[in-house]
């Protein structure tokens, strides 16, 4: 596997490490070896992006992986693969930290959580668990109790990962493993993704397994995939969901018979230099590829912030879940977590109700405004990644830049629809994120619609 980088161009595939496995080019136990190498690198940031390391473990799974392989028997793609899952995923016989002290002490949990099982049954060799905002609770991926992972672009200036997924992203970017499963309430895996220049995928939410895993809003709760590409994702995607096939990112998807809307409002609002630049540029050559791309206002767009005032549902079930640990242990919070949490004690259930109705009348217009297109574009987040110590040591710019980041990303999740994040910007640039999304249940076609524009992009990128 690679050696970290921004530009995703030069980090392993899970398609070419698959492929030198089944070539016998390579073994599950070699790769583990070294991704297990990297981890543990004390000039690298592996203490940071893991809170857990299952090396026993993952040498063993890697092992039977080759021998089934020799044997002629592959699960899938994604077959003696390294792979991490966030910490707030249950892996059976170790605590779930989701990112806090306040679970340190928790039970091992009995049972692997619904993502687990089918990455394990699929032969994915789980290397570890990955670093977290506590509790999911953050875009920016700060954690003052395990150390936040710096984000692979200029490291020695210690930038965010972004979050929540922090630990995920910077695992495969620093080529600790080549795909990561995280969670995305509203942009968790793909904030990360975008300023750690690889690819990140939220799906519709209901189509993938529930159950074992500390939630933040379980309305707005997805499971998230991220790798070095498209293509990864789709393997990741189709093995959590349950496909029978990988959606295939191979076929020919001709972006001139596509049709994007380019979003004018609240979207575009406050973006850094370098984000305007990589994303103008990314629009000019979907453009020349024959994209038909629609600049349209989306007039509901501009309305979340206000639906949302009182905290929205994060904070609402996040308060329902939190409420007896808070009572024993809220000393033990990072306090611009519990300080969101917080917010939900002043939800009633007629608030609740009420946010219930507006949303899906506010998911109707959308679906009204923007159904005709085969996606819409935006920059996954307005902002390059900011300093680590610029952020812990101002709380006003903490949740200013939070905002941010969060702003764009979350749109999906209140849709209930799926999105990708893949990079934009140019070898040696500050990561940026190109974010198409689509309508509930359309993820293949954002998938396919998706490899093409990494395709298109590809010449400017190399």
């Amino acid at each position: 596997m690679s050696t970290s980088s921004t530009n995703a161009a030069t980090l392993a595939t899970l398609a070419t490490v698959g492929a030198d496995l089944a070539a016998g080019r390579a073994t599950s136990a070699a790769l583990t070896a070294e991704a297990l190498r990297r981890i543990a690198d004390p000039a690298g940031e592996g203490a940071r992006t893991f809170t857990r390391v299952l090396a026993e473990r993952a040498q063993r799974l890697a092992h039977a992986s080759d021998g089934l392989r020799a044997a002629g028997l592959a699960r899938s793609p994604i077959e003696g693969l390294p792979v991490s899952v966030k910490d707030l995923f249950d892996v059976a016989g170790e605590a779930t930290t989701a990112g806090s002290t306040v679970l340190r002490d928790a039970p091992p949990a009995t049972q692997d959580a619904g993502a687990v099982q089918r990455l394990l049954a699929a032969g994915a060799v789980l290397v570890g668990k990955t670093n977290m905002t506590e509790f999911a609770y953050s875009g920016l991926g700060l954690n003052p109790h395990y150390g936040t992972p710096a984000n692979p672009w200029r490291r020695d200036e210690r930038r965010i990962p972004g979050g929540s997924s922090s630990g995920a992203a910077v695992a495969v970017a620093d080529g600790m493993c080549l795909a990561s499963v995280g969670s995305d309430t509203g942009g968790s895996a793909r904030i990360p993704a975008a300023l750690c220049g690889i690819t990140g995928f939220k799906p519709t939410a209901r189509r993938m397994p529930g159950g074992g895993m500390v939630p933040l809003s379980p309305t707005l709760d997805a499971v998230g995939v991220m790798a070095a590409d498209v293509a990864g994702c789709a393997a990741m995607d189709a093995v959590l969901s349950g496909a029978t096939e990988v959606h295939d990112t191979a076929r020919p998807w001709h972006l001139r018979q596509a049709r994007f809307a380019v979003p004018a409002t609240l979207v575009h609002d406050g973006m850094d230099a370098p984000v305007a630049a990589a994303f103008g540029r990314a629009l000019q050559r979907l453009s020349a590829a024959g994209a038909q791309l629609v600049e349209l206002d989306v007039p509901e767009f501009g309305e979340l912030a206000a639906i949302n005032a009182a905290g929205g549902f994060s904070a609402a079930e996040s308060w329902a879940w939190h409420a007896g640990l808070v009572e024993r242990s809220a000393s033990g919070y990072d306090p611009r977590v519990l300080s969101r949490i917080l917010r939900g004690r002043d939800f009633t259930a007629r608030d609740y109700l009420a946010l219930q109705a507006q949303r899906a009348d506010w998911q109707r217009r959308v679906a009204a405004r923007l159904g005709e297109f085969d996606g819409w574009l935006m920059p996954t987040v307005p902002l390059v990644a900011p300093r680590i110590d610029a952020l812990e040591g101002d709380e006003s710019l903490y949740f200013s830049v939070n905002a941010a980041m969060l702003r764009n990303p979350s749109i999906g999740n209140f849709m209930d629809g799926c999105a990708i994040s893949l990079p934009c910007h140019a070898p040696g640039e500050a990561p940026v994120g190109l974010s198409l999304a689509g309508l509930p249940m359309r993820d293949a076609a954002v998938l396919g619609w998706a490899a093409g524009i990494e395709r298109a992009l590809s010449a400017e990128l190399s």
